[in-house]
């Protein structure tokens, strides 16, 4: 059973070395001149302008984790819908058990909508 895993074991281990020797051979034989304009930081080629720790609204990332999981319930109801036919024969279950789940998503919806979290100020 091993052995046919042998190849796939000998491509990790010869990419695994080439990336290790390749680390430590640059950090050997690289040049090493630091100087200010190097140590300088930067953001994507351009010259640091202004402060670089601004403050973002709490109400961005409150938005950004409701969509992440809203997006994810919606993963879980694509594959339900795609086999909904085949699971028919096995009775009504599965349609109230959706049901259950899209009325728990839909309360947590009403509730965030509710309490002001998709207000942008």
């Amino acid at each position: 059973m091993v052995e046919n895993y042998f190849p796939i074991i000998i491509v990790f281990v010869v990419a695994a070395g080439f990336a290790f020797v390749s680390l430590i051979l640059t950090h050997l034989l690289g040049p090493r001149v630091p100087s200010a304009v190097k140590m300088m930081p930067y953001e994507s080629g351009v010259d640091q302008v202004g402060d670089t720790r601004i403050r973002f609204s709490i109400h961005f990332f409150l938005i950004a984790l409701l969509f992440i999981i809203f997006d994810i319930e919606i993963v879980f109801l694509y594959p339900w819908a795609v086999v909904f036919k085949d699971f028919l024969s096995a009775g009504p279950f599965i349609f109230f058990e959706m049901v259950v789940f899209l009325a728990i998503l839909a309360f947590g919806f009403v509730y965030v909508w509710r309490n002001g979290a998709l207000e942008w100020e």
